[in-house]
């Protein structure tokens, strides 16, 4: 696919627009309630609305690249991320959502920052929703830096406008054993788990991703997110 840019507005997050849940990957293939409405979801008999916002954090980019593959040849053990966006008042899916994702290398260094300094571009980029509500990214597991547990920043943009901003966080026991092996392996004792982390205990289990492993040593990542349109 070719690289391409998206211009963005409207910048401004707007608090409390957006809840995710995690989903098991072997459900990939059920398709958002249908008849779903505003009641449904305020009993909590559907499940595509719940968490709170989380921050962008000093390493957000604005003017990403349009692509599904962000991991630019980087080391890495390899990640297919599966991040639907459905109406959080219905959940049918929304088609044409960017979904815009940024996240550490394995080595826990961002582009455009520090030792990333020298490229904008690795583990960045933004995918379109298909009529399903998918976003497809490939790219590595992230690695860690000191203070934070392991996540992947998101934002969601519909019509130009900023409906989500937040991260999307990884089961520990998980992380444990791709930590196991190289590149990961070279720096070992992380220092924040999930629990200990301040933006993770704010709401974070519930944007907990989904993963199973692949024949292929994949690791698939799934999300599914509520927003509401406007």
């Amino acid at each position: 696919m070719t690289d391409r840019k998206l211009t963005r507005r409207g910048s401004l997050v707007r608090l409390g627009g957006f809840v995710a849940t995690a989903i098991g990957v072997g459900g990939l293939e059920s398709q958002p309630s249908e008849g779903a409405g505003p009641a449904a979801v305020a009993s909590g008999a559907v499940t595509c609305v719940l968490t709170p916002e989380q921050t962008e954090g000093p390493y957000y980019i604005a003017n990403e690249a349009v692509r599904r593959n962000i991991s630019e040849g980087r080391p890495g053990t390899p990640l297919l991320l599966r991040a639907f966006v459905v109406n959080a008042s219905t959940c049918k899916p929304i088609k044409g959502a960017a979904v815009d994702i940024w996240h550490a290398d394995a080595g826990g260094v961002y582009s455009g920052f520090g030792q990333g300094a020298a490229s904008r571009t690795f583990m960045r980029g933004i995918q379109r929703t298909n009529a399903r509500g998918l976003a497809l990214f490939r790219s590595v597991y992230p690695g860690w830096y000191q203070g934070r547990t392991v996540h992947i920043h998101v934002k969601v943009h519909l019509g130009g406008n900023v409906v989500h901003t937040g991260q999307l966080y990884f089961p520990d026991g998980v992380t444990d054993a791709v930590y196991r092996k190289a590149p990961y392996s070279s720096r070992p004792n992380r220092d924040v788990r999930n629990s200990a982390d301040s933006i993770f205990r704010n709401g974070g289990s519930k944007s907990l991703l989904g993963i199973r492993r692949n024949k292929s040593g994949v690791y698939v990542a799934t999300i599914m997110m509520g927003v509401h349109r406007s």
